[in-house]
């Protein structure tokens, strides 16, 4: 093979992104709350950028005898702007310094926050920062309380406390003992195996320590031993939760309630009762100590019936100031003694911020678009409830808009969508689907209905097996296969006809 330097021509096609439109595409797949942060940010580094205060959208009307005013918005005006780094753009900037003409003489005073807004903002700030939830206490804190009450041992507690950190977020010690044990000085001569023993027996004593704190069960390094750590001498049924928990927690798991009855000599009567005082039990004592804030949701559209009964979209964005460019840089760009420095500095910070003012009118443009295409394609769900919401998928909505695909992904992205039947994502509503017996597109949510809809109105001594859902399943007009109902159905945590047979009632087997 022959290696050798040199110049060579090649035509090529590929797509490069401008800046411009990697903002505009940020900006479409931010929801509300986090376009409001990224504004505010925005005006903090762009001195150009500005917002209209609402009393200057008000008109004013002209007196007798004047002449009536240029009714032109401001964001009207600057959405035509254009600032192009190739050219001198004299004819932009000269539209730019007219636009000032049609403002009032004290528009500059009137665009400054007053001292009573300042105010009432600081109040805003400091009112939300007094309403915020304070951090609940953790589980290990918990226990690291209650552990400065036990008398023991500086090396147990040192051990202990060593045991609490390495707990999981359920209150298990998935580590084994020898892993947090110290490790062996170099000045133990000969005897490293009695060191590692004795502090094997303090890591013992440490853990029966952590397995007394509340909540019951912590500590635990398995199911088993965390439901017989709950149990308490004179609790009802005591001794028969300790022999199924201890000897038959799998055969209660796969609701072999017979065998069960054979080997203990409980009746299935009793071994329900025992099992429904074990569903008592935390199989997670730690998980209440989690994070048990619900995030709150800000919807983005809104979607209302009209007078014609239809369904219309409406975005929720009054919150969003409307922006504009400062008056202030205007003047300066008006001023003859401004130098080139600082005229290409505020020509840079102008483009930006003109940039930044199209993409938020383009995002309200194709978010209520694809959201209006949405609702339409949907209007049985929103009449009739969820069981009759349709098949769709995001290249219908693409082609009904005219847009591309990952446009649609992008709008509907962590939106929200409120509806008279409550609030949805916006991904809510796109769903796969199969063909019924009929040749009509059902989506998989209606399987899902259905499928529970059999499950619950089952004969409980015989339940329905897979193959006999299916069945049930074409006598409603929806054809699946076998391993899509054994698919839905471990997803939607049902237990298999075994699992769901109730003994007390049925044949014993």
């Amino acid at each position: 093979m022959r290696l050798s330097l040199g110049q060579q021509m090649q035509l090529a096609q590929k797509q490069v992104l401008a800046p411009r439109m990697i903002q505009s595409m940020e900006i479409l797949q931010l929801p509300l709350m986090a376009l409001q942060e990224r504004i505010e940010q925005e005006m903090e580094d762009n001195p150009c950028l500005d917002q209209l205060e609402p009393e200057q959208d008000e008109i004013v009307e002209p007196a007798d005898g004047e002449e009536e005013p240029n009714r032109t918005s401001v964001a009207d005006t600057e959405r035509e702007l254009v600032v192009k780094d190739d050219a001198d753009n004299a004819d932009d900037f000269e539209r730019l310094l007219n636009m000032a003409e049609n403002l009032p003489d004290d528009y500059e005073e009137r665009s400054r926050p007053s001292m009573n807004r300042i105010e009432a903002e600081g109040d805003r700030r400091h009112d939300a920062m007094a309403n915020m939830l304070a951090r609940p206490e953790s589980l290990h804190e918990y226990l690291e309380h209650q552990l400065a009450w036990f008398e023991v041992d500086d090396a147990v507690r040192r051990m202990a406390e060593r045991i609490i950190f390495s707990l999981d977020t359920n209150g298990y010690m998935k580590a084994p003992l020898e892993d947090l044990l110290p490790a062996t000085p170099p000045d133990v001569n000969g005897d490293a195996a009695r060191f590692r023993a004795e502090q094997l027996a303090i890591a013992e004593q440490a853990l029966a320590v952590v397995q007394r704190l509340d909540p019951p069960g912590v500590g635990a390094r398995s199911l088993k031993e965390c439901l017989l750590l709950q149990l308490l001498p004179g609790m009802p049924y005591f001794d028969e939760l300790r022999t199924l928990i201890s000897d038959h927690l799998e055969d209660l798991e796969n609701n072999r309630l017979p065998q069960i009855s054979k080997k203990t000599g409980y009746s299935i009567d009793k071994i329900q009762e025992v099992w429904h005082e074990m569903r008592k039990l935390k199989p997670k004592p730690g998980a209440d100590f989690g994070e048990t804030t619900v995030p709150s949701v800000t919807p983005d559209v809104f979607v209302e019936r009209n007078e014609a009964g239809k369904y219309e979209v409406r975005l929720e964005d009054t919150q969003l100031p409307s922006l504009y460019i400062s008056p202030y840089y205007r003047n300066l760009l008006k001023d003859e003694s401004t130098n080139a420095e600082t005229r290409e500095y505020i020509k840079r910070k102008v483009n930006s911020a003109q940039w930044l003012i199209e993409s938020i009118e383009q995002r309200r443009s194709t978010l209520t678009r694809v959201s209006q295409a949405i609702v339409d394609h949907q209007t049985k769900f929103l009449d009739d409830g969820p069981d009759h919401i349709e098949p769709l998928k995001m290249q219908q909505i693409a082609d009904k808009v005219g847009v591309h695909v990952t446009t649609v992904s992008r709008a509907v992205d962590d939106k929200w969508i409120q509806t008279p039947r409550g609030i949805f994502p916006l991904k809510r509503f796109f769903v796969g689907g199969t063909t019924a017996a009929d040749g009509e597109e059902v989506a998989w949510d209606r399987v899902r209905i259905k499928l529970q809809e059999i499950i619950d109105h089952e004969d409980k001594t015989k339940p329905l097996s897979d193959d006999a859902i299916v069945e049930e399943l074409a006598k409603a007009g929806i054809t699946v296969a076998r391993r899509t109902v054994t698919k839905y159905r471990k997803a939607m945590n049902i237990p298999s006809s075994r699992g769901r047979r109730d003994w007390s009632k049925g044949e014993k087997a």
